[in-house]
């Protein structure tokens, strides 16, 4: 750079030094080097005044449930309450929850370090929820925890259940209908088989009784 430049360079600075300390926002954040006015950084959020500390947890692989979450995330700091999406038909997991810690930096360190974790194939969506979108029954019934459907139970009393005349008749058509669509299949197919006699749910008709002379 010749002398010229450098002497045209030097004033270009010292002019927008005297420009910046002549405005009226004399706190402006960044000074172009090659000279201008000065600009203001683009603002950021104030991660210190973030109180979240509940967390939304995506896209939890099958088998890292409530007792092994709770096991694997202690690591970090207190964990106050822990809970995970499931159908109330199935009790499946629907593969996403909420776990709330006690304090507000032990959930950001959750945030920074698990976020697009892979385990078990899955990359974890770990990110904080504010505290003004926490729903209200976010919370409900987590203290009674998860307990899995006994279906052998459900089903067990679905068949046992008393049943009148007219709905044994109609369960007892059904049975003989899918029986004969079955039979009908099977000589179709052109095989040679002697199906069982269905007996234990029909009914016979009562047999008529001859009553002879005296």
């Amino acid at each position: 750079m010749g002398a010229k430049a450098k002497k045209q360079a030097a004033k270009s600075v010292k002019r927008a030094s005297a420009q910046f300390s002549a405005s009226k926002d004399g706190t402006r954040d960044f000074l172009p080097l090659e000279g201008g006015p000065a600009t203001d950084l683009p603002k950021t959020e104030n991660r210190d005044n973030n109180k979240a500390t509940i967390l939304y947890i995506g896209r939890i692989p099958h088998g890292f449930y409530e007792d092994e979450m709770e096991a694997f995330f202690k690591q970090f700091g207190t964990i106050k309450r822990l809970r995970i999406a499931r159908s109330r038909k199935t009790g499946k997991s629907k593969h996403f929850g909420f776990i709330e810690f006690e304090s507000p930096e032990v959930a950001r360190v959750v945030e920074e370090c698990m976020h697009n974790y892979l385990m078990y194939e899955h990359l974890l969506q770990v990110r904080l929820v504010p505290p003004e979108r926490v729903h209200p029954k976010l919370w409900k019934g987590v203290s009674r925890g998860y307990q899995p459907l006994d279906w052998v139970y459900i089903e067990r009393k679905r068949q046992d259940k008393e049943r009148t005349l007219e709905q044994q008749n109609k369960l007892v058509e059904g049975v003989m209908k899918r029986d004969k669509k079955r039979r009908k299949r099977i000589e179709a197919a052109g095989i040679d088989y002697e199906c069982p006699e269905i007996v234990g749910c029909i009914h016979a008709a009562p047999k008529k009784i001859k009553v002879g002379k005296e």
